[in-house]
């Protein structure tokens, strides 16, 4: 019997996350003395995480409604923590609805916001299209859910795409016209210097003048805003989603957590 199935709800933790703050925190719970799940979304995104005899793992979209509800329930914990990507728009509303239809408590991180320094923020994706960029080549590093939205509304002369390697990307920014060459599917590397990451190598070779990323508050738009700084682009960001009411910093919410037994049971 595994040592996280002896463990009781009260000294188990259900951490829903992805590669940013995700493995830092997992391993710090762990070091408190916390029993954890961790649910991810892609196998990739387990292999920053520790092993470790408390931690067990979960590859796969959760679902939502009462699919997620029983899912949930059949492993109760102290507190479920909802540290997924500030743009899971639909995860969210459905991990806070289905805890609070089963009296699961939840805690949610905040993710920190970078300075804007020299980028340019957009309100949504439609704003996009009233950017004057004529002439300009643009990179996408958006996502390929909202690739197809960015490509008909951008005004730039050509585009790129940036994409993580998930199931079905490369297809869907095939489908959407572009170019196979102008095509990276590649999950950022962490702690690279940015002039010398792989994005920057395609910035250069696509001749990019503009990149249009996600203001995910993560490593990832850190490196952007470095790599734009470094070789003179232009960067827009797409403001994140509004943060829920009670969302924690990380140093709140582990303040909140504390140690097993030792926090509050209310």
């Amino acid at each position: 019997m595994s040592e996280i199935s002896v463990a009781t709800p009260q000294q188990r933790l259900w951490l829903i996350s992805g590669t940013g703050e995700g493995p830092p925190l997992a391993e710090e719970l762990l070091r408190r003395g916390w029993w954890l799940r961790l649910s991810v979304v892609s196998a990739a995104a387990v292999r920053p995480y520790p092993l470790h005899p408390r931690l067990e793992l979960r590859v796969g979209a959760l679902g939502e409604g009462e699919a997620l509800e029983r899912q949930l329930a059949s492993w109760p914990c102290r507190w479920v923590i909802d540290a997924a990507h500030p743009f899971a728009r639909r995860l969210h509303p459905a991990l806070l609805k289905a805890c609070e239809a089963i009296g699961q408590p939840q805690l949610r991180l905040k993710r920190s916001v970078l300075p804007l320094g020299e980028a340019e923020l957009l309100t949504d994706l439609e704003q996009l299209g009233t950017m004057p960029l004529e002439g300009q080549q643009l990179l996408l590093a958006l996502g390929a859910r909202e690739l197809g939205r960015a490509l008909k509304l951008s005004r730039a002369s050509s585009h790129a795409a940036r994409l993580l390697p998930a199931p079905g990307a490369l297809s869907q920014a095939l489908k959407h016209g572009l170019p196979a060459e102008r095509i990276a599917c590649l999950r950022p590397q962490s702690g690279e210097l940015a002039e010398g990451s792989v994005e920057a190598a395609l910035c250069r070779r696509w001749g990019i003048n503009c990149v249009l990323a996600r203001q995910s508050g993560g490593a990832p738009e850190r490196q952007w805003h470095q790599i734009c700084r470094e070789l003179g682009l232009r960067l827009l960001l797409l403001e994140r989603p509004r943060e829920a009411p009670g969302a924690l910093g990380l140093d709140q919410l582990l303040a909140t957590l504390g140690e097993p037994g030792a926090g509050s049971m209310s």
